[in-house]
């Protein structure tokens, strides 16, 4: 098996020189029209020289109307290449591979942060979503594909197609949520196919060796584990991608699905064929152990998000066998020291008992 500490060598692009790849993190960070703040770059540039193998940015919106969350790093306008530009250089001479997660959050793009009716494969009366037409599913594919050019433009080693967490190309996964009734919806092929698409079109017009890599949700979101894997197994068999991003929420669970239960979710992409296809997985990887039994697991790598948070270099901490994240509740002092800028700070904030919370005198 290989180790934490081994290089991970893609079938394009640059090698991981270790195998800690950084979550795409919401931080709220960058500027209203999505340019790059000094916040964000700091945050990134920071767990780069920290020792990952590889720098993610958040999700980054590919249209306007895609924005998922305020204060989003944009990649839908050349208005943006000057940040990504500056972004790309410092993460690469840090010696970390640097890549965009590119992202549409579709029917969860709030109103008043878009200022319009959110869009949705289909009619979705919760979230107030409209129904994209089928020239907007194809101008949606086209602007996914125009974001990785502009990020190769940018100097970026490659990028992630966000298609997890219930965001549009996850909805259109999801047969509850997409009732199309043309080529992009109703058979789990016609569903993908919006993927399918994007990876074909990034294939045609970005360099040969840029890198692709895809993150699923294997469940939740209306989807079933059965189409999931499927689509898994034939991405891998593919090989049109060089990397598959399975954020499981936690590594060691089991399926919700009771049919599926007996085994770990991890080892329903673990046992897949993946040619020279790489396999990551994410879900509460905090500590050296945890990353080394997931690799023991059959994973090829390991995606870490609140270590990341609590500790910027958490892959050269990971050296050491024993090391354990500092316990929660952290001060915000500690994590303005690790790189969080007043943004960022306030947003964990809200996540329960992960900052210390102010108490004021009477």
């Amino acid at each position: 098996m290989p180790n934490l500490f081994q290089p991970m060598t893609f079938a394009r692009g640059p090698a991981m020189k270790n195998r800690f790849m950084l979550a795409p993190l919401t931080n709220l960070q960058s500027h209203p029209d999505g340019r790059l703040s000094d916040d964000e770059f700091k945050w990134l540039t920071m767990r780069a020289e920290g020792g990952f193998g590889l720098t993610m940015t958040c999700a980054a919106h590919v249209q306007r109307i895609g924005q998922g969350f305020p204060g989003q790093l944009g990649v839908f306008g050349d208005e943006h290449l000057e940040g990504l530009t500056r972004l790309a250089s410092a993460i690469k001479a840090a010696g970390s591979v640097a890549v965009v997660q590119l992202h549409h959050a579709g029917m969860r793009s709030p109103k008043d942060l878009i200022g319009e009716a959110p869009v949705c494969p289909s009619d979705e009366a919760e979230f107030g979503a409209r129904a994209l037409t089928e020239a907007e599913v194809a101008r949606l594919i086209e602007d996914f594909i125009a974001a990785a050019v502009r990020s190769e433009k940018a100097g970026f080693d490659g990028v992630e197609l966000h298609g997890a967490h219930g965001y549009v190309l996850c909805q259109f996964l999801s047969p509850e949520i997409n009732k199309r009734t043309d080529r992009y919806g109703g058979s789990a092929e016609n569903r993908a196919r919006i993927i399918h698409e994007i990876i074909d079109g990034v294939r045609a017009r970005c360099r040969p060796d840029f890198n692709l890599g895809l993150r699923l949700s294997p469940e939740r979101f209306g989807l079933q584990l059965a189409d999931i894997v499927d689509l898994a197994r034939q991405l891998m068999a593919e090989g049109k991608i060089d990397y598959l991003d399975m954020s499981l929420w936690d590594h060691r669970k089991e399926p919700v699905e009771e049919a599926f239960q007996g085994a770990s979710l991890m080892s329903y992409f673990t046992d897949l064929p993946r040619g020279a296809v790489r396999l990551g997985v994410a879900g509460k990887i905090t500590t050296p152990a945890e990353a080394a039994a997931c690799l023991e697991a059959g994973a090829d790598f390991v995606i870490i998000g609140r270590a990341a948070i609590l500790h910027h270099d958490f892959p050269k901490q990971a050296a050491d066998a024993a090391f354990r994240p500092v316990p929660l509740p952290v001060t915000r002092e500690h994590l303005r020291a690790e790189g969080l800028g007043p943004a960022f700070l306030d947003y964990m904030n809200t996540w329960k008992g992960f900052v210390v919370q102010e108490t004021q005198d009477a």
